[in-house]
Order: structure tokens, then C-alpha cells, then sequence
């Protein structure tokens, strides 16, 4: 039902009905210096038919590119009946399903969602999904340290995506958790196991490990699970849930599978919308169940022994006393979630296979054309998924903006994020780039450096 303002007269009457005479004494306990004022900088207000002109326009005003940019976010085919039922009233006015009695189909949908991906990463349990990848990678240091209970250092590698990175820090640092990064082989882009072997003196709740990282690059994720077993801290997997469907699932990584697993949930139905929404997913082993954030769906039967869905664990401040909080920033990404269950229930286990198999191949196939370039390299010699990191022989920043005028986003300028790499784009190509697509890029690129 659309939203109605209150009335002048409406709030008079209720100002009224508790002795207040205007709003802003409702808020006299605020003191006078604390109180900004009028907000200057919102613009007039705009009737709905200049609202979508204007939006129409901004949407105009970002044109209409060939895609070729990955970086967490991931241009995928989105079957359109997934979004016409995501977008059914049922499913669109929902959010947190307070009465649960009463949100039997949401419960249900979410209990599924639950059991895809705990099946897909290979885990005992997940949650009803996170914010992003980013704060759900940052929400299992936290519990690595609630769990580890000696130690508040988390071992991060600098192959995990910048942007996590950050997040974590944002969020941990005031929580006197150290973060400590890892270098990475500059020859194959990956993490070497060997590399540890400065850190095993050293104390860890954690040892987060990205597959793929953020350059592609697939690493070495059983030595490194073990690696982290060995030292009694938990081993955290950061995945892409496409890649999934063809790699072993980080639940039988090492001789005893990782503890947690996350990742960003954009690439399960979810359109690259100037930005997001995006929701992140998590997954444990049993043993973490009671240090999860966020809300665990179960199945039960009701006294006639009919089949019902319930609220099992809700560890967060809105439940329960914000002390005893596992989490109080954790949310449920409701629409999203809804949306990836019902893409991974079209696709089904072969269609995210064959999803995640031709987004492999036009990747191979496109840096195949791109080596042949003169002057143009591949950056690493680690096996990837479905990006890359090329180095040209000349200025990245200026071949982006040759190609965006000519209709291509050619990737993602690494040197912003790794000042040391050098003329590095990082390019993905997904299942949705044809043989031409690729020759197009191939062609530009070699034109745009000669």
C-alpha cells in the first residue's frame, strides 16, 4: 500500500494527545550546538513525472558498455523469471519475519536458501545471508576470535580483495584485533605455503584464504587449511559462489575442510545495479553454530504433525540482550537472498556448472587473444578462474579510456590498488560475452597500443 503523509491536522491532534505543542520539543533534551539545522544541500522537491524523467536520464548518462570489469562484482545471464517472482508482492514487501507463524512462505524460502548454499560450499549450516562479502568476511574474524578465545590476530593475504581488506579493518581495528597481511608471490600471483613459515612462531585466531583471489589466481587452499589447523586457528575461506560449481567446495579443503566460509552472493541473480544492492552469505562447521550472526530458519512439525518452518537461532541485538549479541550490524538482505534462491533453483546444480565452465573458457580464450598482442602479457602464471591480470606496455589508465569511447569498460586498473604492479588490468570475461565480444576487445586493445 503506498505510503500516505500525515496531515498537519493529524499531527496536531497527536502532538496534542501527549502535551507536546510542537515536534521539535519532542527533542528538547538534544542541546542547541548538536542541532544542524535545515538541510541545504536536498534539492526541491519533484512531482513523480520529473522524478522518472530524471532518472531515465541518469540512467541514460551511463551508457551502454561491453563489460568486461569483474572485481567482485560479476556481469552474469539472469533468467527473467527470477526476478518476476522475486518481485511477486509476496516476496516484495517482505523483510524480517518477526512472526513467523505468519511467514511460512518466506521461512521456507529462506530454510531453502540455507540448504543450497550450505550444500555448495560444503559446510554443516548457513545463516540467512550478510550485508556483503566484505562484512561478512569481517563478521567471521570476529567470531574467529570469540571462538579462539587466546589470540586477536587475523592473517589476512594481500590476494584477498582489497576492499574486504579495508572493511575488516574498519570493523575489527576498534576491537583491538590486529590484522596481519600476507605477501604473495609475485610470479604466480598465489599465496606460497612456504610463505608461512615466517608467521608459525606467531599466534593466529584465523588465516583467511580467498579461492579465487582477487587477481584470478586460484591458490593453494588445502596447504594453506592445514597450515592453519596446524596452528590451532581457523581457516576461513573467501569464495566466489559461481567458481563453486567447478572447484572442491571449501568445506573439504585440507584433511579437515575450513571452518567458515563467505563470500559476495551478487554473482546468484543479482544485476550489477550502479553499485548494489548485495548480500553476503556465510557458512560454518557445526561446532561455530552458536558464534554465527544473523538468523538460522529450521523445520519442524506443529502438534498435528504438519510441516512448518521456524525461527531456530537468532543471535543478534534485535533478539536478544546487545551484550550477549553475536553480531550488531548483521542484516538480511531478504530481496536478494530471495532472488539467488530462486536463480540457483532454475539453474539447478548443472546449470551453475555450465555457468561457471564458459565463463572459464572465454576467459582462457580471451587472454589467449590478448597475449598476442605485442607487448601484452599475462601478469601470473597461477591457474585462474574466470579473470586475469594482464600487463600492457603502456599506461593502463589511458587504454581504459580509449576503449570506454569506444563502447568496452576494459577491466579494472590494478596499479590503484597495487601501486607496484605496474600497467596491470585485471579482465573478466563471464558466460555472457560471445566469440565476437572477445575479438571486438582483442582488437581494440591492439589498435588502442598501436
Amino acid at each position: 500500500m503506498p505510503f500516505i503523509p500525515h496531515t498537519k491536522e493529524d499531527i496536531a491532534e497527536m502532538l496534542a494527545s501527549i502535551g507536546a505543542s510542537t515536534i521539535e520539543e519532542l527533542f528538547d533534551e538534544i542541546p542547541k550546538d548538536l542541532i544542524s539545522g535545515e538541510l541545504t544541500g536536498v534539492p526541491p522537491g519533484l512531482s513523480e513525472m520529473e522524478i522518472s524523467r530524471l532518472m531515465m536520464e541518469r540512467a541514460n548518462a551511463d551508457g551502454l558498455f561491453q563489460n568486461f570489469i569483474g572485481a567482485g562484482a560479476y556481469e552474469h545471464h539472469i533468467p527473467a523469471a527470477v526476478w518476476q517472482i522475486t518481485t511477486r508482492g509476496e516476496f516484495y514487501s517482505s523483510y524480517t519475519p518477526y512472526q513467523a507463524e505468519a511467514s511460512q512462505g518466506t521461512l521456507q524460502l529462506l530454510y531453502e536458501y540455507q540448504t543450497m548454499m550450505a550444500s555448495l560450499t560444503g559446510m554443516d549450516v548457513s545463516n540467512a545471508s550478510m550485508y556483503d562479502g566484505a562484512t561478512a568476511l569481517a563478521e567471521a574474524a570476529l567470531m574467529a576470535v570469540r571462538s579462539h578465545k587466546s589470540s586477536r590476530r587475523i592473517l589476512i593475504p594481500k590476494t584477498v580483495h582489497p576492499v574486504y581488506r579495508k572493511v575488516v579493518r574498519a570493523i575489527v581495528s576498534n576491537q583491538k584485533i590486529d590484522v596481519v597481511e600476507l605477501p604473495f608471490c609475485e610470479e604466480s600471483g598465489q599465496v606460497l605455503p612456504e610463505s608461512l613459515d615466517e608467521f608459525y612462531k606467531e599466534d593466529f585466531a584465523a588465516l583467511v584464504i580467498p579461492q579465487p583471489n582477487f587477481f584470478g589466481v586460484l591458490e593453494q587452499v588445502d596447504e594453506l587449511t592445514d597450515w592453519a589447523h596446524s596452528k590451532n586457528a581457523l581457516a576461513i575461506g573467501v569464495v566466489n559462489p559461481t567458481a563453486l560449481a567447478l572447484l572442491t567446495p571449501p568445506g573439504e579443503w585440507g584433511s579437515k575442510g575450513a571452518d567458515i566460509a563467505v563470500g559476495e552472493g551478487q554473482p546468484l541473480g543479482i544485476p550489477l545495479s550502479s553499485g548494489g544492492p548485495y548480500f553476503g552469505f556465510m557458512a560454518c562447521k557445526t561446532n561455530l553454530l552458536r558464534q554465527i550472526p544473523g538468523r538460522i530458519i529450521g523445520r519442524t512439525h506443529d502438534l498435528d504433525n504438519k510441516p512448518g518452518f521456524v525461527l531456530t537461532l537468532q543471535a543478534r541485538e534485535q533478539h536478544i540482550r546487545r551484550s550477549k549479541a553475536t553480531s550488531n550490524i548483521c542484516t538480511n538482505q531478504g530481496l536478494m537472498v530471495t532472488a539467488a534462491t530462486i536463480y540457483m533453483a532454475l539453474l539447478g546444480p548443472e546449470g551453475l556448472r555450465r555457468v561457471a565452465a564458459q565463463s572459464h573458457a572465454n576467459t582462457l580464450n580471451l587472454v589467449e587473444k590478448l597475449e598476442k598482442i605485442n607487448g601484452v602479457k599475462r601478469t601470473f602464471s597461477g591457474p585462474i578462474f574466470h579473470e586475469a591480470a594482464l600487463t600492457l606496455p603502456t599506461s593502463a589508465k589511458e587504454v581504459l579510456l580509449k576503449l570506454k569511447e569506444k563502447g568496452v569498460l576494459a577491466g579494472l586498473n590494478l596499479q590503484e590498488y597495487y601501486p607496484d604492479i605496474g600497467n596491470t588490468l585485471l579482465v573478466c570475461a563471464t558466460e555472457t560475452k560471445t566469440a565476437a565480444d572477445l575479438q571486438n576487445y582483442a582488437d581494440l586493445l591492439a589498435e588502442s597500443l598501436s
